[in-house]
């Protein structure tokens, strides 16, 4: 090995050389550095930015304990239903549920030949790739009552609104899990179909969906049980479904009212999340 040569230089982070590490000598005479404990420098961050949420939101700890005795009176009515109330609740639940099936439905559908586009492993197209890409993470950014919101103005206010805002909001979720899931798949197949003539269409279709079908249907499912839930709050602007109900509800401060929707609501999402894990267990 050449004299002249120097062992390169391990980079020193900036926060060893803001803190030196502290030398320590043991009882044979040797030294070793130990670097200095991170855990104080974040603890300190961390405060300083707690502090100023604090500051900047005007939060006060009195304020919240001065007024905890209304939380647990609102709660109290609430966990007293108006059983007398649920005629009016089982119409606009109808709508709810249907708005999330075919919110679901239409969404999915549209997911599936856009994650395709958006798998580098079957579009070989960058460009393709990127723009669907850019397209699917912009329609998840926004949030689901800004969607339903835009959709009110577009088709005027009901459940048709609330429809195309779920199927919105389904399309960019089920995509982006979609194509994620695709470019895990075994490609030999398909490698195997367009080298003996296939297009691409009938290579993905007989080589690529029984690999990638039950999570799609796995992937679906979540959604739906997600829609049930979000679809309920989406007639805060004018979308149709138990939202308007609930809205109406607090509005009057009838909490018992209000409570018989929430019951109605909870044992429709619960009674969907168990079929749907029946389903998925199926699947799997």
């Amino acid at each position: 090995m050449s004299e002249n040569y120097k062992a390169p230089k391990a980079k020193v982070k900036l926060f060893d050389r803001i803190f030196k590490p502290q030398v320590i000598t043991i009882s044979n005479g040797h030294t070793t550095v130990r670097p200095r404990s991170r855990m104080p420098f974040i603890l300190i961050i961390m405060v300083i930015v707690i502090a100023w949420a604090l500051k900047m939101t005007d939060f006060s700890f009195a304020t919240v304990f001065s007024r905890i005795n209304e939380l647990f009176v609102i709660l109290g009515k609430i966990f007293q239903p108006k059983w007398s109330f649920f005629g009016k609740v089982v119409s606009p639940l109808i709508d709810t549920i249907k708005m999330s099936i075919m919110g679901t439905f239409v969404g999915c559908a549209l997911a599936l030949p856009f994650a395709v586009l958006a798998s580098s492993n079957i579009i070989h197209n960058r460009v393709v790739v990127s723009v669907i890409r850019f397209i699917l993470a912009l329609i998840r950014t926004v949030p689901t009552l800004i969607i339903a919101l835009v959709c009110a103005l577009i088709f005027s206010l009901g459940t048709f609104a609330g429809t195309i805002a779920i199927a919105i909001f389904t399309f960019g979720v089920v995509a982006k899990m979609l194509y994620e899931s695709i470019e895990t798949i075994d490609m030999g197949p398909f490698e195997a179909m367009e080298a003996l003539g296939a297009n691409k269409f009938q290579a993905f279709w007989s080589a690529c969906i029984p690999q990638i079908l039950p999570v799609y249907l796995s992937h679906s499912l979540y959604c739906f049980e997600m829609n049930v839930r979000a679809s309920a709050i989406l007639g805060y602007v004018g979308a149709g479904g138990l939202g308007i109900t609930i809205n109406e509800r607090i509005g009057w401060r009838d909490y018992n009212g209000l409570g018989m929707v929430l019951l109605a609501l909870f044992v429709v999402v619960v009674a969907i999340e168990f079929f749907s894990e029946y389903l998925r267990k199926k699947l799997s």
